[in-house]
């Protein structure tokens, strides 16, 4: 359940990179006209006018609140992250990000590469002070509601001070933007023992143990992360992005099994006619586009990372993540808490 920040009138004005994503800029531009129909949001799209102007012109033209800023270039998936967002200054995602550095806009979303969205928002705004590495975050389903997982493939290597920033600013994003009280930080580990696990793990915990500011409640296993045991999952970006890609492989699996089940005779289609509402209730819960994007957390700024094949409803949920982070005065909310 979103924070009631989600709920204000306030218009935010967000810059969308729209060249980056499999089915750019088709997709982006569906989202953004999904965005301001549903939210007070203003969306500047970047990218290429001529093409972003004739996709809006077969909407009928750009309504209210949306707006088009002309980027001559694109960043390709395989590229070279810092390389080429150095290279390509008129780059769709380096001129969202420009955008948000002079004030002409308050929040970035990016379905393009996430290293070109990662050194786009370092190179532009800088990290926080205080925070060693920024992390991704991602929000995932759990029996009891979700749970956000940081790093998410941002830092593959890390240091425990880093786990220890994630698990706070995991936290900072939890209460402030998902509106969950006291969020319960775990580390994720192979055992609960505080004496079981790599070293890396093994000086985090005392570290996560003795910061003040953050409900630490210890170790957490791989099975523990969907129960809903914890609010925030804390892990170095490999494993991370392991844990993640092999949820969202598990979760595709198990509805083409459950659609084959079904399909399988009379009986069992009639008894998944009869559960219908049940299952699209629970695919709402396991499909990503709900969540709409990632944040990149420790960045001076709000960057929201969506999913390379994210839809329109996909990237009209990124924005309106990336306008609850802006209300939500995420940015802030770390930098006093690492600071403090």
């Amino acid at each position: 359940m979103n924070s009631g920040q989600g709920r204000d009138s306030t218009r935010v004005r967000i810059a969308i990179d729209a060249m980056g994503g499999d089915h750019a800029p088709q997709t982006v531009v569906e989202g953004a006209l999904l965005a301001v129909r549903d939210l007070p949001v203003d969306v500047v799209l970047v990218g290429d006018e001529v093409q972003l102007g004739e996709l809006l012109a077969k909407e009928g033209g750009a309504p209210k609140g949306i707006e088009i800023h002309h980027a001559s270039e694109a960043i390709a998936m395989g590229a070279h992250p810092v390389e080429a967002v150095k290279r390509h200054k008129d780059s769709s995602i380096v001129v969202a990000a420009r955008l948000v550095k002079e004030g002409a806009a308050q929040a970035m979303v990016s379905a393009g590469s996430t290293g070109a969205a990662m050194a786009s928002s370092l190179l532009q705004w800088g990290r926080i002070k205080g925070v060693e590495r920024p992390a991704i975050g991602t929000v995932m389903p759990t029996l009891r509601g979700r749970v956000l997982l940081l790093d998410a493939g941002a830092q593959v290597d890390c240091r425990p001070s880093h786990l220890v920033h994630f698990g706070v600013m995991g936290s900072t994003y939890m209460e402030r933007v998902m509106g969950c009280k006291e969020p319960r930080v775990a580390l994720l580990n192979i055992g609960e023992e505080e004496t079981k696990g790599s070293d890396l793990v093994q000086e985090a915990y005392p570290k996560l143990k003795e910061f003040p500011g953050i409900n630490f409640v210890g170790n957490v296993e791989g099975r523990d992360i969907l129960s809903g045991t914890a609010d925030v999952v804390v892990c170095d970006g490999f494993v991370g992005n392991v844990v993640l890609k092999f949820a969202e492989g598990m979760a595709t699996v198990v509805l083409d099994l459950l659609r084959e089940a079904i399909k399988e005779n009379i009986r069992s289609q009639l008894g998944g006619w009869m559960l219908k509402p049940s299952l699209r209730a629970m695919w709402k819960r396991l499909d990503y586009t709900e969540y709409g994007g990632a944040p990149l957390l420790g960045v001076r700024g709000v960057s929201i990372i969506s999913h390379g094949s994210s839809n329109g409803k996909a990237i009209r949920n990124a924005i309106r993540v990336a306008r609850e982070s802006v209300l939500g005065n995420i940015v802030g909310a770390i930098a006093s808490q690492v600071d403090g």
